[in-house]
């Protein structure tokens, strides 16, 4: 069996330019899979590419398990990435360089450093318990309708007997200041996320002239509707995901938790608390605006997005709020609607990333979290499957990891990518 060196890998995967810029199309999505595929052909793993359009590439593979009565892990991540302005960067961004103890460019972090350090930690050459699916994909940096959520709905087969998958956005160093002026190292493993509904709002009125009096005019209709939707403050709601991160982390700090009080709570949990402040309630932004051909014009319609974020098990509630705010002659439509994703805090899947987490770092504080945003596991957990984001990273202390994806100078520690190879190692031969 070949060796990889993670470094190396990621490198390599950074070098392919495959940026997504929303069009439907993304510039090497075909060559970096066939690149994963070489690599996974070379450790005796057959594995198969399959286009969702022309070079829309996605790498599926099945690791065979010890014990085929368990059921299998799904490890899922993207081969896209977003768009780099090199005018703005340090260095090329799709150079893979390694400078200062660091690997530079786009993707560093989002996301091929996990699918570097899973290759390499199959290149290590153990036999997982369980089988393990392998999903390397197009297209998670737009909708994912030509990656995974294309993939759950046309070859539902392929994730069959998967009972728990892991992906981006979880399990890196996170350092922060205890009540007695230890530094504690959390390690926030993603159980949940926010759903995303992306709406457009339709305001209908009676178009004239903007000179005379008209008490249907759609603009002002629509941002009456805005106005309320912007200043509206959403209750704090709070999920066993981010009750649990709360709880535990308050214990891990030495810091009292109140959860009559949540804001107190975050306030108290200093830079921990950052890590939830999204996530105790749903958000409701205005983003777009259009409407008018002329300013002398009233028109009769007028249009405007809103961006809406919302917890596990709370949609019906806050669609029927934000309804309400609505008013007369002002409809809504989803522009993309994929509601919220939430896995087990408490089981085997979790414990095992924990334990794997310790087998590195025996001070590791393993919590919970519930993302801001969204991943592929949109498009997995529908089928059944528990999804986590576990992706370890140790990182140095001070180094601005939320800053990195999608950001400018975008890099990963070379010895965070060999600390995260030995830990996948450790979860994949043993969950």
């Amino acid at each position: 069996m070949a060796e990889l060196d993670v470094v190396e890998v990621c490198s390599r995967l950074i070098r392919f330019d495959t940026t997504n810029r929303g069009n439907g199309d993304s510039e090497g999505e075909r060559e970096a899979a066939e690149y994963v595929a070489s690599l996974l052909s070379g450790l005796g793993i057959d594995s198969k590419i399959i286009e969702s359009a022309p070079r829309r590439a996605n790498v599926i593979a099945r690791v065979p398990g010890t014990d085929p009565s368990l059921p299998a892990l799904l490890v899922q991540g993207h081969l896209d990435v977003v768009p780099a302005d090199a005018a703005d960067w340090s260095v090329d961004p799709f150079s893979g360089e390694v400078r200062d103890g660091f690997l530079w460019g786009r993707g560093a972090v989002d996301m091929k450093d996990f699918i570097a350090m899973v290759l390499a930690a199959l290149a290590t050459g153990f036999r997982p318990r369980r089988d393990i699916v392998l999903a390397f994909v197009a297209d998670e940096e737009d909708k994912g309708d030509f990656g995974a959520h294309w993939l759950a709905a046309a070859h539902r087969d392929l994730f069959d007997g998967c009972a728990a998958a892991i992906s981006e956005s979880g399990a890196y160093t996170y350092h922060v200041p205890a009540a007695d002026d230890r530094t504690v190292r959390l390690y926030p493993v993603a159980t949940a996320e926010r759903g995303t509904a992306h709406l457009r709002l339709t305001a209908k009125g009676r178009a004239g002239h903007g000179s005379r009096p008209n008490d249907e005019n759609a603009v002002t209709r629509l941002v009456t509707a805005l106005g309320k939707i912007a200043s509206h403050r959403w209750p704090v709601q709070l999920t066993p995901t981010v009750q649990a991160f709360l709880e535990r982390t308050g214990e891990a700090l030495g810091v009292p938790v109140d959860l009559s009080d949540v804001d107190g709570t975050i306030a108290r949990l200093g830079p921990a608390g950052a890590l939830v402040v999204p996530t105790v309630r749903n958000s409701t932004t205005p983003t777009m605006l259009d409407a008018g051909y002329k300013v002398n014009v009233i028109p009769s319609s007028a249009e405007a997005q809103v961006d809406v974020r919302v917890l596990p098990d709370a949609e019906p509630e806050l669609f029927a709020e934000l309804d309400a705010m609505l008013g007369e002659g002002v409809t809504r439509e989803f522009v993309a609607h994929q509601p919220p994703v939430q896995a087990p805090v408490d089981s085997p899947w979790f414990d095992a990333m924990a334990d794997a987490l310790r087998s590195e770092d025996p001070e590791a504080i393993v919590v919970p979290y519930c993302m801001g945003g969204g991943t592929d596991a949109k498009a997995f957990s529908p089928l059944g499957i528990d999804c986590y984001g576990f992706a370890p990273l140790w990182l140095p202390e001070g180094f601005p990891y939320r800053a990195m994806a999608h950001g400018v100078d975008e890099r990963v520690p070379v010895e965070g990518l060999r600390f995260g190879t030995r830990v996948l190692r450790h979860f994949l031969e043993n969950c």
